[in-house]
């Protein structure tokens, strides 16, 4: 089922929104807060946020910032301020995309329909793993909400990691991956070289990594539940 955490402090927005989702079979978590909201996404598995900008405890924003610090789910930000500086700092912080009130339910329903179809059809396609998608097909990586640039031997070993979470890869498996299609191999010091740099580019502290795991005289490990 697809679920939906909705941040919207007026009562009649927030009651209107929530009727036409769950009308479309969506698991809809109400909230009227960003107290409320912030508790609600680390209790349940989201796969939408649909935020407004100003609430009674603090801006809807900060609330968007500090969910793309974390996660890359969809998020569309509710604002009463049709200014272009207000539409750039809603990007800025993570949104996704933005209605500007007062809006129409069945504009936001379909904007909320062709996310779902579309994440939907390249679920086979992308790889998610803490706050990292990774776009098998596109050849492109999002690591807390911005976009990476990899070479080809560090995007083809996540790829190698992120097929095979909680999997203890050996160096020797590694080179296979890492096999130059034109003939030339790459040495265990390239597996090391590489492994230092995705560690630069997708770890939040390289010094105490969460994702890739050294294992003591056997290998590498991917140390994240994985899931299309």
């Amino acid at each position: 089922m697809n679920s939906i955490l909705i941040v919207e402090d007026d009562e009649s927005i927030n009651r209107g929104i929530t009727f036409v989702l769950e009308k479309d079979g969506c698991q809809v978590y109400s909230c009227k807060s960003v107290a409320q909201a912030r508790t609600m996404f680390h209790q349940q598995e989201i796969q939408l946020i649909i935020c407004d900008i100003t609430l009674p405890d603090g801006s809807g924003l900060e609330f968007v910032r500090e969910v793309r610090r974390e996660s890359g789910v969809h998020i569309i930000v509710l604002t009463a301020l049709d200014q272009e500086v207000d539409q750039v700092m809603g990007y800025e912080a993570g949104a996704d995309d933005y209605i500007t009130k007062p809006f129409s339910l069945s504009v936001l329903r379909l904007k909320v329909q062709a996310f779902f179809k579309k994440r939907q059809g390249t679920a086979q396609e992308r790889i998610e793993s803490g706050t990292i998608c990774f776009f098998v097909k596109e050849m492109r990586v999002v690591a807390a909400g911005r976009e990476i640039s990899l070479t080809r031997n560090e995007w083809k070993m996540l790829q190698v990691f992120m097929e095979h979470p909680k999997q203890i890869l050996s160096k020797n498996q590694l080179l296979e991956q890492l096999f130059d299609a034109e003939g030339d191999f790459v040495d265990e010091n390239t597996i090391a070289v590489n492994i230092r740099r995705l560690r630069e580019k997708i770890e939040p502290d390289c010094s105490r990594p969460e994702y890739i795991k050294n294992v003591r005289g056997i290998g590498y490990l991917w140390d994240k539940e994985c899931r299309r």
